[in-house]
């Protein structure tokens, strides 16, 4: 009977223990306050989540980081976390009332529907800080309003809440500068030796781009990097891979006297020559008043032409805007997979892309397996800034008409949409997708295709060839 009574104590007090265990348990993980405001509730769950802990350049360190097994698994996660997504700009946006950088939303938002962070062995420390079903919808409903308001694009229903956004009609523009503009774009005299254009490797009817793995400038000079599509540059929130220009006039003006592309001297000397046409003159002297021809009138021109280059009424806008029609079964499939493989949280937005800088090989080594010499090239956003973390980190490509844009990444080592598509779920989220993975999402891509003053955009250059000089003396299309 003695017996019997210890043992229903003892079984009376793991029951007390548990029960005390599930609460606190319950009272940790709840959610914020209903009566916050939306932005204020998301930021509690990340900061009590301990998201900062690891995706911070400075992290607060817990007090076992000094213990020799668990500091060393503190220090890589950390190191891992930090390298993946710095998280405070988001947090201190959100603190602060500003507006948060839409890639980031696209993250925070993945991350939270996939349970992902933070992970076991950390919530089993800090508990509280695991994403329940509760927390999930906060994030996932904020996501959605906030893209609705940020956007203003017409999407409604359960498409308003989208990562990926329609390309409207361009909107404000001077017709007469476009005009000018356009000529300029197609202006040998901006080079050298009046051989090359900017059409020569952003072709207007070769999908923007010119289907080199390199671009070849004057004197048959090589570049060394692969050339991006002009068309939806727009949307982009720098140019040039290396984001070394912040606007399309600074774009402008980089080619013209680039040693290889265009190996002009100096603006005077291009200046001069377009000086000489009196049909220029003319036209800059009315649009440009009191400045007439000068290199912020000529690049301004140019900008202002490059911004008529958006190609909207693609078939899957036409879905986004509400006609289910417009794509068949298989290229939702591919959709649904670009967003559960995580492709739509760096490609985002009109562009699908060109809104952040991503680091190439994330999951696993590219350039490791790639077995080609590394470039200056390659290290990306480092050669502006010298910061360690930018090395090979690159602005990330617009998928927009990327059925006409081959060859493929910054150094054009991929000639198909199927090999860019299978190559990048694996280094940059470690994922072998299967055949019919790869060929839905490449159903996906194909109707991104948009139009391009009325047109459907095409490129007469054969898919997945890279064009040598031969082939462009066999058809000039470069110089309109």
């Amino acid at each position: 009977m003695k017996n019997l009574k210890k043992s229903q104590l003892l079984l009376i007090a793991v029951l007390a223990i548990v029960v005390v265990v599930f609460v606190a348990y319950r009272v940790t993980v709840r959610p914020p306050a209903d009566d916050l405001a939306p932005e204020a509730r998301v930021a509690a769950i990340l900061e009590k989540g301990g998201c900062i802990d690891c995706h911070s350049a400075n992290p607060e360190l817990p007090f076992y980081a000094d213990v020799p097994v668990a500091g060393k698994m503190v220090m890589k996660d950390i190191e891992d976390g930090y390298r993946a997504f710095d998280i405070e700009p988001f947090v201190e946006a959100l603190k602060n009332g500003e507006t948060p950088h839409p890639v980031d939303v696209a993250k925070i938002e993945k991350v939270a529907t996939d349970r992902r962070m933070p992970v076991a062995k950390y919530y089993l420390v800090h508990w509280g800080s695991q994403i329940t079903d509760s927390k999930c919808d906060i994030i996932t409903d904020w996501a959605a309003a906030y893209r609705t308001a940020y956007y203003g694009d017409g999407l409604v229903g359960k498409l308003a809440g989208e990562p990926v956004r329609p390309i409207l009609p361009a909107t404000d523009i001077n017709e007469a500068k476009a005009e000018l503009g356009f000529a300029l774009y197609h202006d040998t005299r901006l080079s050298v030796d009046n051989t090359v254009s900017c059409a020569s490797c952003h072709g207007l009817d070769t999908g923007g781009v010119d289907n080199h793995q390199y671009s070849h400038g004057v004197e048959d000079r090589l570049g060394g990097v692969n050339a991006p599509t002009v068309y939806n540059a727009v949307y982009n929130f720098v140019q040039f891979w290396d984001g070394r220009a912040a606007t399309l006039a600074e774009q402008a003006a980089g080619p013209p006297l680039n040693p290889v592309e265009m190996a002009s001297t100096s603006f005077a000397e291009i200046i001069a020559k377009l000086s000489a046409d009196a049909n220029y003159v003319a036209k800059f002297a009315r649009l440009y008043p009191g400045e007439g021809i000068t290199e912020a009138s000529i690049t301004n021109a140019i900008e202002e032409f490059e911004r008529t280059l958006t190609t909207p009424n693609s078939r899957f806008d036409k879905w986004l805007l509400g006609d289910s029609n417009a794509i068949t079964a298989q290229e939702l499939e591919g959709y649904e997979l670009f967003k559960e493989y995580n492709c739509a949280t760096c490609h985002v937005g009109p562009n699908l892309g060109g809104l952040s800088y991503e680091l190439m090989g994330l999951r696993n080594h590219y350039f490791e397996a790639r077995g080609m010499e590394l470039t200056e090239e390659d290290n990306g956003r480092f050669k502006q800034t010298n910061n360690e973390r930018d090395r090979h980190r690159f602005k990330t490509p617009g998928l927009r008409n990327i059925e006409l844009t081959w060859p493929y990444y910054h150094d054009g080592t991929r000639l198909t949409m199927d090999d860019a598509v299978r190559d990048m779920a694996l280094y940059q989220c470690d994922v072998k997708l299967k055949d019919g993975e790869t060929e839905a999402i490449v159903a996906f891509l194909r109707t991104l295709t948009g139009e391009y003053n009325g047109e459907l955009l095409t490129n007469p250059n054969e898919y997945g060839v890279i064009v040598t000089h031969d082939d462009e003396h066999d058809h000039d299309h470069h110089h309109e």
